[in-house]
């Protein structure tokens, strides 16, 4: 697969960090963001084109430095919102993910339920192990909160989530070719 790079801008990377979610970890914050929550932290993250252009070439320098560190326990993804530009965001975790077998993390104003529902986005999911979800809400911020600042923000363990929603779906399927049995039979 081809590199669909082009639009995706990288603000920063953090090698060693202990803030961005459990353990230790490998940070990397994304540009863009269409959110634009009052109090936001990083609003110099909203501007897509801040940063640096992301090639195969920092991805390739990123992989390597996550490979070489044997002290992470996993990634981070942040900005902006990661889920911004979804098909180059998509091609950089996938690598990340595959390359680096990582524990991913990943944070956005998106909830998992829009996420899932955007056909763009939902494929995306399956290189994510936690999403911390939802837009930064100033009225529930919360300095006690750890890894995230608005009581409104959930942890979401995705891949336990997807199961249940594929569960689910194929408990729809079953039920619903039943009712076409039955009325194929009157």
């Amino acid at each position: 697969m081809g590199s669909p790079l082009g639009k995706l801008h990288l603000m920063k990377t953090y090698p060693e960090t202990i803030v961005d979610g459990e353990g230790f970890r490998y940070s990397i914050y994304l540009a863009g963001c269409r959110h634009h929550c009052p109090g936001c932290q990083n609003p110099e993250s909203w501007n897509p084109l801040c940063g640096v252009l992301v090639t195969d070439s920092i991805i390739d320098d990123i992989i390597s430095a996550i490979n070489a560190n044997d002290f992470l326990d996993g990634v981070t993804f942040s900005g902006g919102d990661p889920f911004f530009n979804p098909e180059e965001f998509g091609y950089f975790l996938h690598r990340v993910k595959k390359e680096t077998k990582k524990n991913i993390w990943c944070y956005t104003g998106y909830t998992f339920e829009e996420l899932y529902s955007d056909e763009v986005r939902r494929p995306l999911l399956k290189d994510i192990d936690v999403l911390v979800d939802g837009r930064f809400d100033q009225s529930k911020y919360n300095p006690e909160l750890r890894f995230r600042g608005s009581e409104n923000q959930r942890f979401v363990k995705v891949q336990e989530e997807l199961r249940k929603l594929r569960k689910e779906e194929k408990k729809f399927e079953k039920s619903s070719s039943e009712i076409d049995e039955v009325s194929h039979a009157c």
